[in-house]
């Protein structure tokens, strides 16, 4: 591990930060004889982060399902929450393909 003074640090700040980067850490020690040392944070990774997942829809089809299943569970909400039984509309699904065998 390497260490630099903190006139060095001060100096070679974008280095010293390439450093810590590749090595794992740096040491600065100060005119006192206190020792610090510098190390990369762990980058957290958003939990909205997800690999994407293979639907089998042609290219632009995702887009209007989902529309269209945002429009009924809309509609389902409204009905929920005015009390009435949900309306039962009959949907072509011709235009979702079947799942791959």
């Amino acid at each position: 591990m390497k260490t630099y003074t903190y006139s060095e640090a001060r100096q070679q700040f974008a280095a010293l930060l390439d450093e810590a980067r590749r090595a794992g850490r740096v040491q600065i020690r100060r005119r006192d004889g206190q020792l610090f040392l510098l190390q990369p944070a762990r980058q957290e990774r958003s939990p909205l982060d997800v690999p994407g997942v293979e639907t089998g829809l042609p290219a632009g089809e995702s887009g209007s399902w989902l529309r269209e299943e945002r429009k009924d569970s809309a509609i389902r909400l409204l009905d929920r929450a005015a009390g009435t039984s949900p309306k039962r509309r009959s949907r072509a699904r011709s235009t979702r393909p079947s799942p791959k065998e």
